[in-house]
């Protein structure tokens, strides 16, 4: 039990440290959400966006981060 709280807690440790620095850069990943395979369309009176090619990267990122700390 004292493994998997540790392990929990370094985990959480990483993810706060990684959103602090995200929102540290406070606009600076320009790429977010211009990823090839985003869905955007804008009329005069309609706007839709679904960032599908972005939430994979994320995912695959997520995927790989999780798989390093499970070896």
């Amino acid at each position: 039990m004292g493994n998997d709280l540790g392990r929990v807690l370094i985990i959480s440790g990483l993810l706060l440290v990684g959103i602090g620095l995200f929102l540290s850069y406070d606009g600076k990943f320009n790429f977010l959400g211009k990823v090839p395979g985003d869905i955007r369309t804008e009329r005069e009176d309609f706007s839709f966006f679904f960032p599908l090619g972005t939430c994979l990267l994320i995912s695959l990122f997520l995927s790989l981060l999780l798989w390093l700390f499970k070896r």
